[in-house]
């Protein structure tokens, strides 16, 4: 799958394997090298832990230039009056009778504990597009889902404080 960045995505994640790979992977390295100098690397910890975390820090800088290649650029442009990209958006709830707040980013930069909604999950596709005032069913499988009503559209725009998702 695509995974849909915004250019700020792109430029965020280019500078992420910048620094990796000029800061992290140096000091991984100088990590390992110290590590390797304390003797017998069977029984020597210190070496499997720089090991193992210059390994990860590669395998994140794969990640995200594999990552780049195949991305899908998208705009963070919408209509005024539409749900769009890193818009706040208050949402009713109907089952729970209860009003929340959620901005939509892209899904590397989701966050359901910060209200960050993915608009490749669920709620961010069935909201994402619609008006102020309209009532969206959000399916959660083939036969279940539930209604809210798109109660505010605030245009926030990307202020860039929340981060790339790391995994």
């Amino acid at each position: 799958m695509r995974e849909q960045l915004t250019k700020k995505d792109v430029e965020r994640i280019e500078k992420e394997i910048e620094h990796r790979k000029l800061v992290v992977r140096k000091e991984a390295i100088e990590a390992v090298k110290e590590a390797r100098a304390h003797g017998d690397l069977s029984e020597n910890f210190e070496y499997h832990a720089a090991k193992k975390d210059k390994n990860k820090n590669e395998s994140r800088i794969r990640y995200l230039e594999r990552m780049l290649k195949t991305a899908e650029i998208i705009s963070e442009d919408s209509a005024a009056d539409e749900v769009g990209l890193n818009n706040t958006v208050t949402l009713y709830f109907e089952d729970e009778e209860e009003c929340e707040e959620f901005r939509l980013v892209t899904s590397i930069r989701g966050n359901s504990l910060k209200n960050l909604i993915s608009i490749e999950s669920p709620l961010g596709r069935a909201v994402f597009g619609k008006k102020a005032g309209e009532r969206v069913y959000v399916p959660v499988s083939e036969n279940a889902g539930y209604y809210v009503e798109i109660r505010s559209i605030e245009k926030t725009g990307d202020d860039g404080s929340d981060t790339i998702r790391s995994f």
